[in-house]
């Protein structure tokens, strides 16, 4: 396993580059926007790019940690009153499969696997991986679904700034020094562990969904007390970002004006169907709205969970809701997808 690359060091320099840059000029979210930023940039004008690999998908961990380190037994307790609004995911996939599906065929012209497994609103990987398989084009599905990604994340936070009056440059959680050693020594073992484990047992999501189950259980019992420092966060930001920005390596002029085009034009379609189904969770749920909004943002598991943490949203109504969004993709789009993939 070569952690070191050439195309890596560059992608690194780029990010530390666009942190630094956002970090002089004050502006909002530096480790995140900042290495997206840079990355796309020089990813856009030709620089070979390349993704951290272990470590990146390491840095993952942490948000799983953030997620389940502050469950507590009444958060387990409110869990039945997520119902309302749990429901209605499925049939929020459904609709976004009825609109994407023919806005990639019949008014983009991508092929039919292309179209289905560009349109559902997966992890990346796994919809990947089913589109390969159904013949679909890959590098398309990629930029499609790192294109809605990105939309997303970088509007998201701004929009929900403006709205609720939120500060996206105040730390999204205490120092080190305040949480202590021994409590970030617990909490990385806890999400190395527990990203190991679910991996082995084949767990989708394992980097995230692992480290939260198993630090769920040792917050629960006391023996995780705080969630993670800032500094833990402000990484997982950085790397998340520096990810986002390089899928779009290599990219051609072609591939911006069609592929991305279609991301972007999706992105705008997604929006447009979160407003409805979040209209309607307002009608049906008392919850929070700010909750609600970012349950129904179709962006990556991952990058939803930053926005989610820098909002200081309630991690586990928003992160329920998209494990429900998650499973009920991976769980359907094989069976859909083969029937309409062959028409």
């Amino acid at each position: 396993m070569q952690l070191y690359t050439h195309a890596r060091a560059i992608t690194l320099g780029a990010a530390c580059l666009g942190t630094g840059v956002f970090l002089v000029l004050n502006l909002p979210l530096p480790f995140l926007m900042g290495p997206l930023t840079a990355c796309l940039l020089f990813a856009v004008a030709g620089a070979k790019l390349e993704g951290m690999g272990v470590i990146g998908t390491a840095m993952r961990t942490i948000l799983g940690i953030a997620i389940s380190a502050s469950i507590t037994p009444n958060t387990l307790s409110a869990l039945p009153g997520f119902a309302p609004t749990l429901v209605l995911v499925p049939l929020f996939v459904g609709v976004i499969g009825l609109v994407g599906f023919p806005f990639f065929h019949k008014l983009l012209g991508f092929d039919r696997a292309t179209s289905f497994y560009a349109a559902m609103p997966g992890g990346l990987q796994d919809m990947l991986v089913f589109g390969e398989e159904a013949g679909g084009d890959v590098r398309a599905m990629s930029l499609i679904h790192a294109t809605r990604v990105l939309a997303i994340v970088a509007t998201a936070p701004f929009v929900i700034a403006w709205i609720w009056d939120i500060d996206l440059t105040a730390a999204p959680g205490a120092p080190a020094s305040a949480v202590g050693w021994g409590q970030i020594a617990i909490m990385a073992a806890s999400g190395l562990a527990g990203w190991k484990i679910a991996e082995r047992v084949g767990l989708f999501g394992a980097s995230i969904l692992g480290p939260m189950i198993l630090t769920a259980a040792l917050s629960l019992t006391g023996v995780i007390q705080s969630r993670p420092p800032a500094e833990m966060i402000w990484a997982a930001q950085f790397f998340i970002g520096l990810s986002v920005g390089a899928k779009y390596v290599g990219i051609t002029p072609r591939e911006i004006r069609v592929d991305i085009g279609a991301g972007l034009g999706y992105a705008v379609l997604l929006t447009l169907i979160s407003l409805g189904f979040l209209w309607i969770a307002v009608q049906i749920s008392g919850a929070d709205t700010l909750d609600m909004a970012l349950s129904f943002l179709p962006g990556g598991q991952g990058e939803m969970v930053v926005v989610a943490i820098i909002a200081g949203a309630d991690l586990s109504f928003v992160v329920t809701h998209h494990l429900m969004r998650l499973f009920t993709v991976i769980l359907l789009a094989p069976i859909l997808g083969a029937r309409l993939t062959k028409g």
